[in-house]
């Protein structure tokens, strides 16, 4: 790959050996010898990048998530699994990798992290357009409601503008939406036994799963740029397993999503007329224990919140001890629901550094050089 002219100046290339040689200064890369770095240098000198070997680039990624300030599970970052999608060209190859992303990371229920990497950008780059791989469309209706979920809504626009057709119900899979350099985006859909899905119930209330409600199972961030020493991955989808406060307590309580505390407050019996009686509260947590519920009977992995607490408490005292600090933003890590209850809640953590790299970025963030930076601006 070689950058395009107006960013291979010499500040550019400057600037990605500088962030290079930052990259292999970590101590997970001190095996790396000189030899490397020359290549590299000389690859930058040439053609304004260079090429990760898959070694370099699953060990990049492994600290990304490490370096991550928003993420509660970072205790499982060595655990970090590569699919070296590089090799894709098309579209349809994007698809296909993403098709494979979900089988291999969602593993019949016994979920494993996974990223998948694509090509790097040389300058717009690859573009997964969903937040995730797997979203529920929001269908707009006449009377200014959404059927299915909101936050969804404007995409759903969008792929219905395109020509996809939904079946019209509250859990429709988006299509996946690629958009390749120099092209216009392009929608797949999600092939049928790719994304597992979970019917929730309750284990006291048997009215619960008259509800209709489900949940799939593996959270596969897409909408990030994956930066390691100096290159851009602007689409990397990566995954691990959820919280179940994640969907309980926000994408299906939120008034903005799914609004379903009113509706289990009702079928508990509770009064709603006023917030004293702790009527969100307490259908708060019947709706997350459905979903730890559902999860454990359907064996699909997935951890509650104050387990995953405890995990993060244990690796931010683990990477202490190894002399490294960890930039969290506070309100990330602890949870929706019960936080004072977690030991998250009751301590403090390095401020967030959002220039730290390897890390996952918001798409748009990322100035690769002055020149581009100036760019950016016009």
């Amino acid at each position: 790959m070689t950058l395009p002219a107006e960013l291979s100046t010499p500040a550019c290339r400057e600037d990605v050996w500088r962030r290079a040689e930052d990259f292999f200064a970590l101590p997970e890369l001190r095996h790396i010898g000189a030899d490397r770095l020359r290549e590299v240098r000389a690859e930058i000198e040439d053609t304004g990048t260079y090429t990760h070997t898959p070694e370099e680039l699953l060990i990049g990624a492994k600290v990304a998530w490490r370096n991550h300030a928003r993420c509660v599970g970072r205790m499982h970052w060595r655990s970090l699994r590569l699919l070296d999608f590089r090799h894709c060209r098309t579209a349809e190859e994007v698809a296909e990798g993403c098709w494979e992303h979900l089988r291999y990371s969602t593993n019949g229920g016994r979920l494993r992290s996974v990223i998948s990497v694509f090509a790097p950008a040389a300058d717009d780059g690859i573009h997964i357009l969903n937040p995730q791989l797997i979203r529920y469309a929001g269908y707009r209706r006449d009377d200014g409601s959404i059927l299915g979920d909101p936050l969804h809504a404007d995409l759903t626009d969008a792929v219905l503008a395109m020509g996809w057709k939904g079946r019209g119900t509250a859990f429709d899979i988006l299509p996946v939406v690629i958009r390749m350099p120099g092209e216009e985006p392009r929608w797949f859909e999600v092939p049928d036994g790719v994304a597992l899905e979970v019917p929730l119930s309750h284990p006291s209330f048997d009215w619960f799963a008259d509800l209709g409600l489900k949940w799939h199972a593996n959270p596969a961030i897409s909408n990030m740029t994956l930066e390691i020493g100096g290159v851009r991955y602007t689409a990397a989808p990566f995954s691990g397993w959820y919280v179940g406060s994640e969907i309980g307590a926000r994408n299906l309580s939120d008034e903005y999503r799914y609004d379903m505390l009113p509706v289990v407050a009702r079928h508990m019996g509770l009064d709603t007329s006023h917030d004293r009686s702790l009527w969100k509260d307490r259908a708060l947590v019947e709706l997350t224990a459905a979903v730890l519920h559902s999860y454990r009977a359907a064996n699909v992995h997935i951890v509650d919140h104050h387990t995953a607490a405890r995990q993060f408490v244990d690796h931010v005292e683990r990477e202490e001890a190894a002399g490294r600090k960890v930039p969290t933003q506070w309100s990330w890590v602890n949870p929706p629901m019960s936080s004072s209850t977690t030991p998250t809640y009751h301590r403090e953590y390095d401020a967030p550094d959002f220039d730290l790299r390897p890390n996952f970025v918001a798409r748009d963030t990322w100035p690769p050089c002055p020149a581009a930076e100036q760019r950016s601006h016009t």
